[in-house]
């Protein structure tokens, strides 16, 4: 059901959400990266780093670099 309204999965939504909130993280720049992904419960900033570009396309330090402006209100998602 959720899928049919949401047009995806449940893990992916969830996937989706995390990477919002780690894009918020390093826009803050309070945290190192390996304590981002500590704190949103990632195996490895490896992993973390991996489904960041996945979803954006971006690495997370590139991301930091240019796409401060590519952010959206989690309650866009």
């Amino acid at each position: 059901m959720f899928s049919e309204v949401e047009g995806i999965t449940i893990e992916k939504y969830v996937i989706h959400q995390k990477i919002e909130k780690v894009k918020e993280l390093l826009i803050y720049d309070e945290l190192s990266l390996s304590e981002i992904a500590f704190q949103l419960g990632y195996s490895s900033v490896a992993h973390l780093s991996s489904q960041f570009k996945k979803v954006i396309d971006l690495t997370p330090s590139h991301f930091k670099q240019v796409g401060r402006n590519k952010r959206k209100p989690l309650d866009s998602v």
